[in-house]
């Protein structure tokens, strides 16, 4: 059995690369107006965005423990897998790669953990390289690398209507909150060393999509790309999304991925998120 590969419910995989790259998913937990549940198996979008919309909102999430990891590599071990590479979202957003780290040490070396220093897909494409990697029959040190790679030919930006879930959550400092909504800014994000960092604001919602596809089309420059879309409670703007960077990226396009954000994403971003995940090839 090749190296076996393990992310976790941030990711946001369409359903479809999760079984056909045989792709391990750890989930999350979220806590949403007191009710806990696991990202993606008991918690789904629908959960976030109606918890969102209340006039209280409550929020938290909290990483998979240790033991949970634990299991999970022990359980793909005893099947047969040569190793696991391990592929989460970024340390300065959650505490699932210092978890996914304890669990890995007990393993003999046969586990080693990837901090993508990313989220959504922005996680997912190097995830899914580790895969095709270990596809191939690349050795453990090679499926890492392979990861490691992918990760310095992935950006991502987002755009969200208030800052004001990612200030509850802690993501950026009350300051930058309040300053944004004295101003009724429309803020873009990205995470150019796994941090949330307003990268532009705008006014409107329209051009905070616009600003999008001009950020993801510079992201791509002349190289061929994948491309993932992610949104919350927002399909048009998705739709909007993909529409016009099919139209300027033409046939440098490859794949274009299109997932609604779980209600990890959700409980710091909240409704109206939308982002551009853009992966390039050498």
């Amino acid at each position: 059995m090749p190296v076996a590969v393990v992310t976790d419910s941030t990711a946001y995989f369409p359903p479809e690369l999760v079984r056909a790259h045989r792709i391990t998913v750890v989930p999350l937990t979220v806590v949403l107006n007191g009710a806990e549940g696991l990202e993606g198996v008991e918690t789904d979008p629908d959960d976030a965005t109606r918890a969102m919309s209340g006039r209280r909102v409550s929020a938290s999430t909290s990483r998979p423990a240790p033991e949970q990891f634990a299991e999970t590599y022990r359980g793909l071990l005893d099947a047969g897998a040569d190793g696991v590479v391990s592929v989460h979202l970024s340390a300065e957003l959650s505490g699932t790669v210092e978890a996914a780290r304890l669990a890995a040490a007990e393993q003999g070396g046969r586990v080693t953990v990837v901090d993508s220093r990313s989220t959504g897909m922005g996680l997912g494409f190097p995830a899914l390289a580790a895969a095709e990697a270990a596809a191939r029959g690349t050795d453990l040190p090679g499926v890492r690398r392979a990861a490691l790679d992918a990760i310095t030919r992935t950006t991502i930006f987002f755009y969200v209507d208030t800052l004001e879930f990612l200030r509850r959550g802690g993501r950026i400092n009350a300051a930058e909150a309040l300053l944004g909504t004295a101003l009724s800014v429309k803020p873009i994000m990205h995470m150019p060393d796994g941090a949330i960092v307003q990268l532009d604001k705008v006014r409107t919602a329209s051009r905070g999509l616009a600003r999008l596809v001009e950020l993801a089309v510079e992201a791509a420059g002349d190289a061929e790309v994948d491309l993932a879309v992610h949104h919350l409670a927002a399909p048009q703007r998705a739709e909007q999304l993909v529409a016009a960077l099919t139209e300027r990226l033409g046939d440098r396009l490859r794949a274009t991925y299109v997932t609604e954000a779980g209600a990890v994403v959700a409980a710091h971003a909240g409704p109206g998120l939308a982002s551009v995940v853009v992966h390039r090839h050498r």
